[in-house]
């Protein structure tokens, strides 16, 4: 891997990072109705995604740290793993939005979308680099045919 930052951390960060920009950032607010609402449903969202991969990993019995993707005992291909190959992240990102929608400040838009170049280019490219030596023709295969985020 080349950076072993746990995304916990990461997304800690680019929450920090959005506070700042809305705390100081003179510009970009913005509002609508039900924009509490669309954030609430987002956190919901985040947190079924969430549990619901969790448990998809926990019951085929492999690891779920992903600072260390050679640990891995088995590829996950069902359930929500068929729509998204890191629904994990997904929900993260989905926090990330809610905090956006929160703050409402519409340049932290930005930042999440940082969070993902971020989180592409450090722990998913490496990730999938591992994942493809360990599993090789599996991982191609199911890569093939299910997108990295949504």
């Amino acid at each position: 891997m080349e950076l072993k930052l746990p995304p916990a951390l990461v997304v800690f960060v680019f929450a920090f990072a959005m506070y700042l920009l809305n705390r100081f950032l003179p510009f970009g607010y913005f509002d609508f109705f039900g924009r509490l609402w669309l954030a609430k449903i987002l956190v919901g969202m985040a947190i079924v995604v969430l549990c619901v991969s969790l448990i998809q990993f926990f019951s085929t019995k492999t690891t779920i740290d992903p600072t260390n993707p050679s640990k891995a005992s088995k590829l996950v291909t069902n359930g929500l793993y068929k729509l998204s190959r890191n629904p994990m992240y997904l929900a993260m990102l989905l926090l990330l939005l809610a905090l956006g929608l929160k703050l409402g400040n519409a340049f932290n838009v930005l930042l999440a979308a940082g969070f993902v170049s971020y989180m592409n280019r450090f722990q998913i490219v490496p990730e999938e680099k591992m994942l493809t030596k360990k599993f090789g023709k599996d991982f191609i295969a199911y890569c093939a045919k299910t997108r990295r985020w949504f």
